[in-house]
């Protein structure tokens, strides 16, 4: 590992990330040429893609403003981070109450030797991040950070972003999501971003073929499908909508068509 902390032996710079893919098209500067590469490749198969990526960032900014606001969360698990991109998930919450606590879960090196990023909490709060794969929840729920940050007798906002569409069926995302549920009081909430082509098939289809040419298959999801993540929670209005759909302020991109978005979105809460 060299000085500055990066485990450099552990991050495969010849092949592209999810992760980093996203850091590129949103602009960011923690990517290497071959997420590059597939960026570029990826908008020129749908030319609204950065459109499409950065509609579910500021659908997470709103959801997660809306989960301290009017939901009164002070307690967040995060699955599948990503790279971090101010406002991240702790400062929008702590900007609210500076007493939220945050838990972050990722299993990708380069999250990893940024992380710094997401533990500058404020110093009534706390954050914590934890290494670990969506695909273990046991991982996650025994880890120790996800117990000395959160206070089980108290509801806890789960978060699962713009990730289960990289889960295929054999992964069972929607079990994963009830198992990470499972030990959350009642007044708990669940937070989903999930990947479709219903909007624009052919577009989407491509992109996804281009992910999968790097070893990054996907399965996209029907309105019906989203829905099953929510089974048995009650879900906020306006239930599962295209993400820039779901109570809009103003404050992100205008304009936007439904043949942009690849994105549903939904909040609910456990009973």
């Amino acid at each position: 590992m060299p000085d500055d902390g990066w485990p450099a032996d552990r991050i495969d710079t010849e092949s592209a990330h999810s992760a980093r893919i996203y850091d590129y098209i949103l602009g960011g500067k923690d990517y290497y040429p071959a997420d590059k590469e597939a960026g570029d490749a990826m908008s020129r198969e749908w030319p609204a893609l950065p459109v499409h990526m950065r509609a579910n960032r500021d659908w997470m900014n709103r959801a997660v403003r809306w989960l301290a606001e009017e939901a009164g969360m002070r307690q967040f698990l995060d699955i599948g981070t990503g790279i971090p991109t101010s406002p991240n998930l702790h400062e929008i919450a702590q900007s609210v109450a500076p007493e939220s606590r945050v838990v972050y879960v990722d299993n990708d090196p380069i999250v990893l030797t940024l992380s710094q990023g997401l533990l500058a909490s404020s110093p009534e709060g706390k954050t914590s991040y934890i290494e670990a794969d969506f695909r273990d929840p046991d991982a996650i729920l025994r880890a120790p950070e996800f117990r000395e940050t959160l206070d089980l007798a108290r509801p806890v906002a789960l978060t699962v972003i713009a990730i289960v569409h990289f889960m295929l069926d054999e992964d069972d995302a929607a079990g994963i999501v009830r198992r990470l549920l499972e030990p959350l009081p009642s007044g708990s909430c669940l937070a989903m971003s999930i990947g479709t082509a219903e909007f624009a098939p052919e577009e989407v289809g491509r992109v996804a073929r281009e992910y999968a040419a790097r070893n990054m298959p996907m399965r996209l999801r029907t309105i019906g499908e989203a829905h099953e993540f929510f089974e048995g929670l009650e879900l906020v209005e306006p239930g599962v909508v295209q993400v820039h759909k779901w109570r809009p302020d103003g404050t992100g991109e205008q304009g936007i068509r439904d043949e942009d978005i690849a994105m549903y979105g939904a909040v609910a809460r456990k009973p």
